[in-house]
This record gives C-alpha cells, structure tokens and sequence, in this order.
C-alpha cells in the first residue's frame, strides 16, 4: 500500500503519542490498536511530512525531537529515529491563551506560507492538534488545507466537521473532511456515555449526573481560561446528554489543572437515578489514564479512513469517521450502531 503523508498542527503531547506510537507498530508491538488492517493500511503506512508550531523549544528541530521538547507533558516510551521533518513556524492567532502564555515562548521567527510548504512535502492529510478555544486559527489551518489540496483532521473543539459551510467547502475542493474534538479510546467521556446508555437500556431513570477531570496536560491548563473551559464543558456536556433520551442536569469538564501530574487525568464520574419501585441508586467511579495516548488509537483508525476515503474520491464530511471518532459528530449514534458503521465503511459497504 502507498504511504499516507500527514501533517501536524501543533506538536504537542497528542502528536508525541502519534508519533511515539507509530515508530513503535513499525516494530510490530500493535497492543492497543483497535484495527491492525483498516481498509487494507496498517499503522506503519503512515508517514509524517510536515509539521508547524510557534514554540522556540520545537520550531526548527526535527519532528522526531521536537516532541520531546519540555514543553510537552508526555514521556518518552519509544524511541524515535530522525525523521527529515522540520518542525516550521505557524499562525499563533488565539492559540496561546492566558495560562499557556506562561509556559511557551513564542518563535521569533517569521510565520512560512504553510500552504506552499504542505504543498512541498506532498502532504495528503493535515491533523489540527491546536488547544482547546483556538477557534481563528483552526479555521485558518483548514483554509490551508483546502488551498493546498489536504484532507483536515480536526482534533479539536471549533466546529469545523459539523459546519455545514465547511462541508461544502471541503465538498466543493474535492477533500475529505472529518472532527471534531476527537473521542479517547478509554476516556471519561465515551465510558460516562456508554455506561449511561447501559443503565437506560436496564429500564433505570437516570436523575442527575456529573464528570468532573483533573490533570497535569496542557489542555487541562489551557481549560482553566474560562472562555475556553466553557466550550470544553459545553461539548462534553452536550456530548453526554445525546445518550440519555430526555433531559437530565448534568456536569462535565475539567476543574483543575494539578502541575504534578504530568501527562496524567483522573475523572471522577458520579450517576444517579432510580431502578424498580423508585428505588434510589447511586454510581461512583473514578478512572485514572495517561492523557496524550487516549486519542491516538482512534486517530490511527481516523487518518487511515481519510485516506481510503481519498482513494475512494470521497468528499466533503465523512459522517461515519467522524461519529466514530469525534464527540461533536454532525450526527451521533449509539456505540453499537458506529460499531457496524465503522465496519460497513471498511469494507467498501458506506462511503460516509
């Protein structure tokens, strides 16, 4: 199979686990990998050809060690060999809110044309790991990734994928689109979900509801700006609510950002609701995960699906790959009908 050339937005701790963990399935250790084959590509197709960001610590160094830079929260457990992909000068635009600012010195170097240079290195695929509240400068990027003929990733919050506007622009470039604010593997989210969707099949009635997180990543500082904690807690919120079919309080987001741990997430979920004879019942669970490799198997699975959906000549959003991989999917479903979506898709059954 030909090689399926991505791009970075933003290398931080989620890129360092892509590209971490893509050298590592180039060794054969495939733990975690949901589909070792997806649609004929295995992880080991995927090879990185450009990458952008504004932090001193990683402009001008190869990709391979940029990742690692001290900036980024997430450890070293794979090593990585040169790559020949220098990290170049982006956008800053309002990725770097008040709490970041504190943390990352911005590049003095001036800004490249990353149109031109995504067209250079061929890139096929472009991946928007900005922060979370970076809405102008990810819609920039996918305007970059449409002038240079690149499918966009949209890992992020900013409603791209779910745009009608940016569907047909995709739709109309002959791209593929899919996002957004990609879904972890084992994350409090698709579990808070799924566990809720279990109870309501059970008959029970759910009363109230809360997911509240804590971490040591950079997205958990970058939430504690309220503007951009809000649209996380509203996307989680809203994302949660699709799965009980009626309206219930419910609290979701991150509360607080705790400097000692790292790359680690602790989420705490607590459900009440009532089974037989009104009888009260209360869930109290709490998940403890590293953060950065959450999203990275279901990215791997994600990019794969783009690039099938190129060689099909498929455009604009792709709605299984984005109800599967997204929590603000243009349209959700439940987890047992992605399953067989996801499935369809693979095997040529659903082009979108």
């Amino acid at each position: 199979m030909p090689k399926i050339k991505v791009g970075i937005v933003g290398v931080g701790d989620c890129c360092s686990s892509l590209v971490q963990g893509v050298a590592s399935y180039r060794n054969g250790d495939l733990v975690g990998v949901k589909f070792n084959d997806f649609g004929g590509y295995k992880p080991s197709d995927i090879e990185f050809t450009s990458a952008f960001d504004i932090d001193s610590l990683k402009v001008g160094k190869d990709l391979s060690e940029a990742i690692f830079a001290k900036t980024n929260r997430y450890e070293k457990v794979n090593d990585v060999n040169p790559l020949g992909v220098i990290v170049q000068k982006g956008e800053t635009m309002d990725s770097i809110g008040e709490y970041l600012h504190n943390q990352i010195k911005i590049d003095k170097k001036p800004s490249v044309d990353v149109s031109e240079e995504l067209k250079k290195s061929k890139t096929e695929i472009l991946i928007n790991f900005l922060p979370t509240g970076s809405v102008q400068a990810s819609k920039w990027y996918a305007e970059q990734a449409i002038a240079a003929g690149c499918a966009f990733i949209n890992a992020t919050t900013t409603e791209i994928a779910r745009s009608r506007e940016w569907a047909q622009r995709f739709e109309e470039a002959k791209l593929p689109l899919a996002g957004d604010d990609v879904m972890d593997q084992i994350g409090a989210t698709i579990i808070h979900k799924e566990l809720l969707e279990f109870l309501i099949r059970r008959g029970i009635k759910i009363d109230e509801t809360y997911q509240l997180d804590i971490g040591g990543g950079t997205e958990s500082l970058a939430t504690l700006e309220k503007a951009r904690g809000d649209i996380k807690r509203e996307v989680k919120r809203r994302t949660i609510q699709e799965s009980v079919p009626y309206e219930v309080p419910i609290i979701a987001g991150t509360t607080d950002y705790v400097d000692f741990m790292k790359n680690t997430r602790d989420s705490y979920f607590w459900i009440s609701g009532k089974y037989f004879n009104s009888t009260p019942l209360k869930i109290d669970i709490t998940l403890r995960t590293v953060d950065a490799p959450n999203s990275t198997s279901i990215l791997l699975d994600v990019i794969r699906g783009l690039k099938i959906a190129l060689d099909r000549k498929v455009y604009g959003t792709i709605g299984t790959l984005c109800t599967y991989g997204f929590k603000r999917p243009p349209k959700p479903y439940s987890l047992i009908e992605t399953e067989k979506m996801i499935k369809e898709y693979m095997e040529g059954k659903r082009n979108k």
